[in-house]
């Protein structure tokens, strides 16, 4: 039961008048009766609020800073209206626009409520419970009730970085030969011979086929296809760490989600692996739907990752020679103690890339010098810098492909690393 504030006002309404009149206790105690009696009246007249059904439908599933609707129906199967005001509570990360509305359920009939979300976080979303709150006719005192309507809404990726795309398909397409370019390379394939012309790398002259004919004929190629990419993300503690307004890990995401959708558009199988002490995700040759589905959920643990059995795992799932694509942070401590010495491996066996979200806050201290405090800001800047470009030459020197790029230049930047290795034929 609940008392509405118009009870409080009617109550201390009849207590001045009647003080006013005959300044007496039997008076007051004559009013605050009556007001009980007509909060009992408006009660037992209010519509049932336990026997409501409820049933919800709508998205189960949006993007990341994109809006989604879920919409509830209430079905009042009871001899009385339920008119009053209807609360949809979800977690403060599912962004409800609204979650209070008016309603009025007529005796046998049923509403529905429209709530729009717009989530702050990605992973799963679920509802809380439903409450209701029924007033009678008078206004003055009103049933309420709570019921458990379970709804899920998935949030996904927002996936900004697949604006880099088209660009990154159309230098795909001219890697293809469906377009006037030519590529060779030790690992392409042959595709067609054409007649020779100015500019054309004289290593691709057939020769005998320029004997049988008239014109100096050139061979043309085409990258290799269906081969294999692994892309492996770090979820230890590095990743938690925030760049700008989000995590590490999400800017990863946004470079993992390009580079599978260009190898998959390119005809490689791309399978993606999660980890830090354990497996978190792990998805194989599946499409790029199901891919941004499976990473919805990924969130970092404040754990150091175990190298040695990321290692492990690598090799076990890939037993064929394959581009492995590992997303991590290049701090120097982890990589030096933990990846470096069990890189031996994994290089001997794979074609290892090792991409790294950069802090652009740190290339800003750098350039700090106004003041005593932004001058050793910026020495503490430089000195990560300095860590940062040691640990990448370490890398280098052991045969691994380094990108390390900012948060919003690392998708295209992997992207085109990608693509290098693709027309120079070494996945």
């Amino acid at each position: 039961m609940a008392i509405t504030a118009r009870a409080g006002v009617l109550a201390a309404i009849g207590a001045v008048v009647v003080a006013l009149a005959a300044p007496s206790w039997t008076g007051v105690v004559a009013v605050a009766a009556v007001v009980l009696l007509l909060i009992v009246v408006d009660l037992l007249l209010a519509g049932g609020v336990r026997g409501l059904v409820f049933t919800r439908d709508g998205d189960t599933s949006t993007r990341l800073g994109e809006p989604a609707e879920v919409r509830l129906t209430i079905t009042n199967p009871g001899r009385r209206r339920v008119r009053g005001q209807v609360r949809d509570a979800w977690p403060p990360s599912a962004g409800v626009v609204r979650d209070r509305a008016p309603v009025l359920v007529p005796p046998g009939e049923r509403r529905t409520v429209a709530v729009e979300l717009r989530p702050t976080r990605r992973g799963e979303r679920q509802a809380f419970r439903v409450t209701v709150r029924s007033a009678g006719p008078l206004g003055i005192a009103a049933r309420q009730g709570s019921h458990r309507v379970p709804w899920v809404v998935r949030v996904l990726p927002p996936f900004h970085s697949r604006r880099h795309l088209p660009a990154r398909l159309t230098r795909l397409q001219q890697l293809d030969g469906r377009q006037a370019a030519l590529v060779r390379g030790a690992g392409t394939e042959f595709d067609s011979l054409r007649e020779y012309v100015i500019g054309d790398d004289v290593r691709s002259i057939d020769w005998r086929a320029t004997a049988r004919a008239r014109d100096v004929m050139v061979r043309t190629w085409r990258p290799e296809r269906d081969r294999h990419v692994l892309l492996v993300l770090d979820t230890g503690r590095t990743s938690a760490g925030r760049v700008g307004d989000e995590p590490r890990l999400d800017a990863m995401l946004e470079a993992a989600l390009l580079l599978a959708t260009l190898a998959s558009r390119a005809g490689d199988r791309v399978d993606l692996l999660a980890y830090d002490r354990q497996v978190r995700t792990s998805v194989r040759g599946t499409s790029v739907p199901a891919l941004v589905n499976a990473l919805a959920l990924l969130e970092p643990s404040l754990v150091e990752t175990d190298a040695r059995g990321l290692v492990g795992e690598v090799l076990r799932r890939t037993p064929h020679r394959s581009l492995v694509v590992l997303l991590t942070g290049l701090d120097v401590a982890p990589l030096e103690e933990g990846l470096l010495p069990v890189l031996p491996s994994l290089t001997a066996r794979h074609r290892l890339l090792v991409a790294s979200v950069a802090d652009p806050r740190v290339a800003e201290m750098a350039r700090g010098r106004g003041s005593a405090e932004a001058v050793y800001e910026a020495a503490a800047a430089e000195r990560t810098l300095a860590e940062r470009r040691h640990v990448e030459a370490l890398l280098r020197r052991k045969g691994v492909e380094v990108v390390d790029a900012e948060p919003d230049a690392l998708p295209p930047a992997l992207a085109d690393r990608y693509l290098a290795l693709k027309a120079a034929g070494r996945l």
